[in-house]
Order: structure tokens, then C-alpha cells, then sequence
């Protein structure tokens, strides 16, 4: 079984240039993938600064991103982070959150998404306040499907020590609330999930009321930590069984655009091949597709540099792999120079201002 494959494009770190979106975009579309979310965390209209609108140069491009996405087939969204609109939900919280749906709209959107991850959480009637932002959000929009991420999106304790305790039956209650169409993103047991298998899903499920979107934190690699290392193998530790319990799987991709294509194209040969899956041969299979025999066979000789050993670490090896990869011309291979280079490695002051 085969469920909605997206990418949710929602990470920390350098917003793409329409040249790699758009080779993404047509990648993934042509891979099976339905449904691509446009939210980096970099993009302060969508974010920080989410009351304002985007500038007219913003704007046409999304509408560009809007028709390149459609054309393809697939379902375009915008998620928008209306950090500060719960606390108080009030009039002009809901003229800003109407306002923002409508410029939203107007640009097209299949999607529209409502963000709170990576926000207080600590506060009082948290999942209701939540719950009834989305769900006016969802009486206004033009769009056909709606989805929401929790600021508690994971088992994960990690959230609960950088953002506040979570309230006791929060995910239980925001299930309750929310309008039954609202789709949730949920990134599993971790934020960055090693595994994903049916027990735990099954168990959201019953807790949240719906079944969940998975939000895939692979092959992201934003942040102070993971920018250091590129996140290039297939998918692991995702069962396929996993697909009756969710109503849809999304990527969050790493800064290199060209390069998350790699272990992207395994996400649908996972699904289709089920129990014959083996992630070797598809990040074989995936590399060859995309990058040529002899770039592929590079790549799979220097993975364990590259994913494991990360960029503090290689030493003297950075100078061969510049030269290794210096020579070839192909989008990834300069994706590889520009992270030896420590252009795409993030600080935490990055993150924190985002």
C-alpha cells in the first residue's frame, strides 16, 4: 500500500533558490510523490514576522512555486506559524490570522497548513487555544485539505525540557478539538525518529482520534549539530506496514537540495516493495537514477565520511574530497563542495533567530 507522499519543506537553515525547488519539485513529482508544503523556518512572513505580508517579489514567486507544483500534479501549501495568536486569540489576532489565510489564497493553495512547533508550550488551555485558531483558520480558507503540527509533535522529552512541560491530555484534547478534517503532523517516537513502526502509530491514532501525517525528520541536517554531517542513505527503520495507520508521509529535506533527492527517491521504494526492501540497493538504485554510474559510485565509496564521520572531523580527507568532486558538473556535486567549503554549516544563534 502506497500512502500520500509529500515533502514538507520546514527547516532551519538557507531557503532554497527557485532553480533547486524547482528541480525538486519536478524530481519527487515524477518519483509519486503528491503533495508539497513550503514552510522554512527562514521565511519571517510565514514565521516571526507572520502578520505582514510577503513582498510583492515573494509573493509572484510562490504564485510561480504554486503553478510548478499544481502542473506537476500534485497538491501545493503554504504553512503559516502565527506565533502569538493563542495567547490571546482575540480580535486582532483573527483579523491578522484572516487577513494572512487570504493572502495565502490568493497566491493557491491546495494546502494550508497551521504551525506551532517549536513554540511555548507552557501555557494555559494550550490545545484549545490551538485548536481554535486552526479551526477558524479552516473556516476561512479556500483551500481543500488543512493540517496542523503540535508544539508537542513527538514522545520526544526533548520537547518538553526546551519548550515547557507539556499539559497533561494534550494530545488527546487537541485531537478532540480540532475539526475532524484537520490532518496532524507528527514526527514520531524522537523528533529525529530512528524508527517509526505500526504499535506506535497505531497508538497516536487512538490518542489523537485520526490518524497522523508523518512529519519524516530524514534527511534533514539543519541546526548547529546535524549541519555538520550530509544525510544521504535510504531509508531506514520505516516500516511499510506503517502505511494503514497514517494519511500520509512527508520528507523534511536537508539544506542541500540535490542531494535530498537521493533518499528521497527510497521513501516510495519502500512502500512499494514492502518486506523486499533493502535500503543498499535502493540508495544504489537512487544515486544511479539521479547522479550517473561513476558520480554514484563515488558517493556510495564516501557515504561514511559524509554521514558518519562529519565535516569537524575529516581532516586532511576534505582536500581529496574537494578534489574528488571538484571535477564533476552536476548541481549535487557542488552541493558536496559548497558543505566541505562550511557555507550550509548552521550556529545555533542561526537557528534562534529564525
Amino acid at each position: 500500500m502506497m500512502p500520500d507522499l509529500g515533502l514538507v519543506d520546514a527547516r532551519f537553515g538557507r531557503i532554497w533558490s527557485e532553480e533547486e525547488r524547482s528541480y525538486v519539485v519536478s524530481t519527487l513529482a515524477a518519483a509519486g510523490y503528491t503533495f508539497y508544503h513550503y514552510s522554512p523556518k527562514a521565511d519571517r512572513a510565514l514565521r516571526r514576522d507572520w502578520r505582514q505580508p510577503h513582498s510583492a517579489e515573494q509573493t509572484a514567486m510562490l504564485g510561480r512555486l504554486s503553478a510548478q507544483v499544481r502542473a506537476t500534479g500534485m497538491r501545493f501549501g503554504i504553512a503559516l506559524t502565527p506565533v502569538g495568536s493563542t495567547h490571546p486569540f482575540d480580535d486582532q489576532a483573527r483579523a491578522d490570522l484572516a487577513r494572512r489565510v487570504a493572502d495565502l489564497d490568493a497566491i493557491g493553495v491546495d494546502d494550508l497548513a497551521i504551525f506551532f512547533d517549536d513554540l511555548r508550550g507552557d501555557m494555559p488551555d494550550l490545545a484549545a487555544r490551538q485548536a481554535e485558531v486552526v479551526n477558524f483558520c479552516a473556516g476561512l480558507t479556500k483551500a481543500t485539505s488543512v493540517y496542523t503540527c503540535p508544539t508537542y509533535y513527538a514522545d520526544d522529552r526533548i520537547l518538553d525540557v526546551v519548550f515547557g512541560e507539556r499539559p497533561a491530555n494534550y494530545l488527546a484534547d487537541l485531537g478532540r478539538l480540532l475539526a475532524p478534517d484537520v490532518q496532524v503532523y507528527w514526527t514520531g517516537e524522537e523528533v529525529c525518529s530512528r524508527a517509526i513502526g505500526p504499535a506506535h502509530l497505531a497508538r497516536v491514532a487512538r490518542e489523537l482520534g485520526r490518524k497522523v501525517c508523518l512529519w519524516d525528520n530524514y534527511p534533514v541536517n539543519d541546526g548547529a549539530r546535524m549541519s555538520r554531517f550530509l544525510h544521504l542513505r535510504a531509508l531506514t527503520g520505516r516500516d511499510p506496514a506503517n502505511a494503514v495507520h497514517i494519511s500520509g508521509h512527508a520528507l523534511n529535506p536537508a539544506v542541500q537540495a540535490h542531494l535530498s533527492c537521493i533518499p528521497a527517491l527510497t521513501l516510495p521504494m519502500l512502500y512499494r516493495q514492502g518486506e523486499d526492501y533493502a535500503y543498499g540497493a535502493a540508495f544504489n538504485d537512487a544515486s544511479r537514477h539521479l547522479l550517473g554510474d561513476d558520480f554514484a559510485a563515488r558517493l556510495q565509496d564516501d557515504v561514511l565520511l559524509f554521514q558518519d564521520i562529519g565535516h569537524e572531523r575529516l581532516g586532511a580527507r576534505a582536500e581529496r574530497l574537494r578534489d574528488r568532486y571538484a571535477g564533476i558538473d552536476h548541481p549535487a556535486a557542488r552541493d558536496i563542495l559548497r558543505w566541505l567549503k562550511g557555507d550550509d554549516i548552521m550556529t545555533d544563534e542561526e537557528v534562534q533567530t529564525q
